[in-house]
């Protein structure tokens, strides 16, 4: 395998399509599950939940891939651990959480998401973001710029906008804090948003949100996907220091505490307390 091949820009438009369709599949074997209403819920080591769903997208997304590029490697949620020795030495390789939102699944909300991801030099060179419940994909690649799609609509381009006075501010539904709160306070005058999953970050990717400030524990591929729709859209996802997230850099899959953000304009790293 030639982990190490750049994908050609001109192949990630049709690329981008076939890994749509893939994340539309994933998105219709959760739904089965899901409107069945008759699934277990395991607890990972981690107490994270997990549900059968969870594993039918996995196993679905990784064959799938495997037919489609089987020179890149795939690293999933759900696949077995990969030891960083290993993992170091994949210059390109498919990032994927089957179920991003399992909590907003069990909640049955619709707030969950099918994420695909291509990583090259740590950095996410083409992202979908599938939420089969509400009936929307958003998806970019490096040139293409980013796109939103309806439910048997047309394919519509998405920017971020500049920041208005009264910020719109994207929060987790499911993970609030007291970190949060306190950067609420110092931002000032806002609208609040609740959210599940990586549908956030596509909220200020699209302009219908301005912040999403996520100040706690996330895994690489809960952001990867969202990240490159973003960034492709004229945001950015940084940490509270105002890096850029990048990927497979060391042994720990965790992201820092991070930002997305879409105008630039205002400092928003500045106001997290270090």
């Amino acid at each position: 395998m030639n982990h190490n091949a750049y994908p050609d820009i001109t192949r990630l438009a049709p690329l981008l399509e076939s890994v749509r369709a893939i994340a539309r599949d994933a998105g219709e074997a959760i739904m089965a599950i899901y409107e069945s209403r008759d699934f277990d819920i395991e607890r990972k080591d981690d107490q994270t939940p997990v549900t059968a769903a969870d594993y039918a997208a996995h196993h679905l997304i990784v064959e799938r891939l495997g037919g489609l590029s089987p020179e890149y490697p795939i690293l999933s949620e759900e696949s077995d651990s990969i030891p960083f020795a290993e993992r170091a030495g994949w210059e390109t390789y498919w990032l994927i959480d089957p179920l991003d939102g399992t909590r907003e699944f069990i909640k049955r909300n619709g707030e969950f998401t099918v994420n695909i991801a291509l990583i090259h030099g740590h950095d996410a060179i083409l992202g979908v973001v599938h939420a089969p419940a509400l009936g929307v994909c958003y998806y970019a690649a490096e040139g293409t710029g980013a796109w939103r799609v309806n439910r048997n609509g047309s394919p519509q381009a998405i920017r971020v906008r500049t920041t208005p006075n009264c910020p719109v501010i994207a929060g987790s539904r499911s993970h609030a804090s007291t970190s949060l709160q306190s950067l609420l306070e110092r931002i000032g005058d806002h609208e609040l948003i609740s959210m599940g999953s990586a549908l956030k970050t596509c909220l200020v990717a699209e302009g219908a949100a301005d912040l999403y400030p996520r100040l706690g524990l996330t895994s690489e591929w809960d952001t990867a996907a969202a990240q490159c729709v973003l960034e492709q859209a004229g945001g950015h996802l940084t940490d509270t220091d105002g890096l850029r997230l990048r990927y497979n850099t060391k042994e720990s899959l965790l992201n820092p505490h991070f930002l997305a953000f879409g105008d630039d304009s205002r400092n928003w790293p500045a106001l997290c307390i270090k």
